[in-house]
């Protein structure tokens, strides 16, 4: 079984590949009944900020995870600042036996700081890495990815940056422009309901926004852009082997929520 969280693709195209059918986190989590059980369980998600999402650390807060072995597959664009030890933390806050985490460099959608364009042209080997991964995991290897002391002191000095804004400043990072036509496609990609159409155009409502940019990356009209500058505001992103429509089936919740 596994789990997986996604804003543009990437860590769906890994469960994709570890399991046939994963299981979107946005998809379960407002069950009722969160305790599942099977030999193997993993999550895939991505690193923001050096740790996992809100969403993510909220379902293993809450879900029961009854299994032989446990792992994450966390995956990052350009520093993971220690992800595998923090995210260790986490299990461990929760009460989850964790056998295996890595992680995974993959392409960076984090628009303040890279250019779309640019990450495409990277190669980051991420089917080299994948394969070692697949190998590990068919192994039941036990392992937690090595973290430097450099890669400590990234993440006390994004904390340390962090500590000077507002504790919601993330929640006000996206804006919708005049360019929206009102297509919904925004609202269809968001793990946590948090934009929607009004009298025909997006509204972005701060909250629980999870900051994954799914809608300013899915948007055909690059309609939804940022509080803060881009590094190429003309250039957006989603994985090559997933669709569209795989991002609103794995992401859109109903209106109610």
């Amino acid at each position: 079984m596994v789990f997986y969280f996604t804003g543009t693709g990437n860590c769906l195209y890994i469960a994709k590949q570890l399991e046939a059918q994963p299981v979107s986190i946005p998809q379960v989590i407002h069950q009722e009944n969160l305790h599942f059980c099977d030999k193997s369980i993993g999550i895939v998600a991505p690193v923001y900020g050096h740790e996992v999402p809100v969403m993510v650390k909220e379902f293993l807060h809450k879900a029961t995870l009854d299994t032989d072995y446990f792992y994450m597959i966390l995956t990052y664009g350009n520093r993971h600042g220690g992800a595998a030890e923090l995210a260790e933390q986490l299990c461990r806050e929760c009460g989850v036996r964790v056998d295996y985490i890595n992680v995974l460099l993959m392409v960076d959608n984090w628009l303040p700081s890279f250019d779309m364009d640019e990450q495409r042209r990277i190669d980051k080997n991420v089917q080299g890495q994948l394969e070692a991964i697949v190998s590990d995991l068919k192994a039941h290897k036990k392992m937690i990815s090595p973290v430097t002391d450099t890669d400590r002191a990234a993440h006390r000095q994004l904390l340390d940056r962090m500590s000077q804004m507002p504790p919601d400043a993330w929640q006000h990072l996206l804006r919708v422009t005049d360019s929206c036509i009102g297509c919904g496609i925004c609202e269809q990609v968001c793990p946590s309901a948090s934009i929607h159409l009004e009298q025909g155009k997006a509204v972005h409502v701060p909250g629980n926004c999870q900051t994954c940019l799914a809608c300013a990356h899915a948007c055909p009209q690059k309609a939804i852009a940022l509080t803060v500058p881009e590094k190429n505001p003309n250039a957006r992103y989603r994985n090559e082997h997933i669709s569209l429509q795989e991002i609103i089936q794995a992401n859109h919740q109903p209106s109610n929520l």
